[in-house]
């Protein structure tokens, strides 16, 4: 094959990124002509380009391939994750549509941003090199930074947007640092040539130093304590689609690169996970889960509570890590799966969080919501109980399956933490349920719901409550895709 042949055969396996960064630009250049009176349409047209991305990820190979050098990865794994990616992205985006004519804030920008974020995520997802990888965590970074500071009137969004920017750059740096330090001790940057490297002769002290820093930036992108201090600040203060899209898409990439990154360059001969970062990813674990439990407990904001549960929620899907086997691998997957479907319903209910005088995102605003809306305070209810892990709804296979791939590894104290964190963090998804239920009425909402956001809630609700039904099919996908991991 010569070389125009390996290019043209690279960028066939590229085509959902090409189709996205084409479609980008298009996208800017319709805004640029048209003006903001075109931004529904470009957000429209944002969506047909995300399915159309993942209609392209459908028809890439079955079995592991690389393109560009060697540099990026097609294989199951990355197809799964990224289909779950672009869902999360075109469910915020569907959802922003309405939220940004009524705060008056359309913008063409916006739809446009949210694409190249994308883009920038189905890079980490695919990178099988440290350069590769770089690129698209900085390309997604650098889009949501002005996805937060977006609404340019709110001093919140202001602060929001100024708080992730410096905390980004400064995980940015540990990041690259790592990286550096890798190449350093190694002389090289490709995954494969490090995993050759690395297998036979364990990681030197360099390689762990490197390593270490590695992770540190990772972990700040999937908010996971101690890494998490930009979460609460930045969800309050972001607007709400934008924080929708920020414990979504960016939450399901940056995992899917952190497990890529530690299940494949840094195993030993077996392929089975190195004491080194096993350490750290189940120190990270644990703090995640128990800081994401009592930290939320006395939150009175919905959107800070919500970031609470995130970093809870991490810590779980880091425990399934933690056991670094495909069984390990196939528990974060599905726990993903569940709670990219949990986080996109709870948003879709506090962006129906309206009064005349604007948006609501205090907790105590939902009492009385099963009087005044009670199929909203209905979804509501199964929504918290499945985050709460309670059976038989999916959050409770979610948590499940993490739990017995830690058990199945010997990380007892580990799936012990995990369980006694959940007990704890039950309290304040309890909480809500009580006060729509049983507090005195608040003034009702107006207009409490679009035709989208019914669809949207009501499918998110009807998959937690009947998961049963689409159980064994993802556990037959997601245990195929973990396989191809290894």
């Amino acid at each position: 094959m010569n070389s125009s042949e390996m290019i043209n055969a690279s960028f066939s396996l590229a085509l959902p990124e090409v189709i996205l960064s084409a479609g980008a630009m298009a996208l800017l250049m319709l805004g640029v002509f048209r003006g903001d009176r075109a931004t529904r349409l470009v957000s429209w047209l944002a969506v047909l380009l995300l399915f159309a991305a993942g209609a392209a990820v459908l028809q890439g190979p079955e079995s592991r391939t690389l393109a560009f050098g060697g540099s990026f990865v097609v294989d199951p794994f990355g197809q799964f994750v990224k289909i779950l990616m672009l869902i999360g992205a075109a469910l915020c985006l569907i959802m922003s549509m309405n939220f940004m004519r009524e705060e008056k804030f359309e913008r063409f920008e916006f739809p446009v941003l949210i694409v190249l974020a994308t883009l920038g995520m189905s890079m980490m997802i695919s990178a099988n090199d440290l350069i590769s990888l770089y690129m698209g965590v900085e390309l997604q970074s650098l889009s949501l930074y002005v996805l937060a500071a977006f609404n340019r009137d709110s001093l919140r969004s202001s602060e929001a947007g100024l708080k992730y920017f410096v905390l980004g750059a400064l995980s940015s740096g540990l990041l690259l640092y790592g990286c550096s330090l890798i190449y350093g001790f190694t002389g090289t940057t490709n995954f494969d040539v490090l995993r050759e490297m690395l297998a036979p002769g364990g990681l030197s002290i360099g390689v762990i130093f490197g390593l270490v820093f590695l992770m540190a930036g990772l972990a700040f992108k999937v908010s996971a304590a101690p890494f998490h201090m930009w979460t609460p600040d930045v969800y309050e203060g972001a607007p709400t689609p934008i924080t929708a899209l920020f414990s979504a898409a960016p939450k399901i990439a940056a995992m899917a690169l952190l497990v890529r990154v530690l299940v494949w360059p840094f195993s030993d001969g077996a392929l089975a996970p190195a004491p080194e970062w096993r350490q750290i990813i189940v120190v990270l674990a644990i703090l995640s889960m128990v800081l994401g439990a009592f930290a939320a407990i006395g939150q009175s904001n919905i959107k800070r509570l919500m970031a609470y549960s995130s970093i809870g929620h991490m810590g779980f899907v880091l425990l399934g890590l933690a056991a670094g086997t495909s069984e390990g691998v196939r528990g974060v997957l599905i726990y993903l799966t569940i709670y990219l479907v949990m986080t996109v319903g709870v948003f879709a209910c506090i962006l129906s969080m309206r009064r005349r005088e604007g948006m609501v995102e205090d907790i105590e605003e939902l009492a009385g919501l099963s009087t005044n809306h009670p199929l909203m305070a209905f979804a509501m209810m199964v929504l918290m109980f499945s985050l709460a892990g309670i059976p038989p709804l999916a959050g409770f296979f979610a948590k499940f399956f993490v739990l017995v791939a830690a058990v199945n590894e010997g990380l007892y104290t580990l799936a012990i933490i995990g369980v006694l964190a959940s007990v704890v963090g039950a309290y304040y998804y309890l909480r809500i349920v009580k006060i729509m239920y049983f507090d005195e009425p608040a003034e009702p909402f107006i207009s409490p719901m679009g035709g989208e956001m019914r669809l949207i809630l009501g499918a998110s609700s009807l998959f937690l409550l009947f998961y049963i039904v689409f159980a064994f099919p993802l556990l037959g996908v997601t245990e195929f895709v973990a396989q191809s991991l290894f």
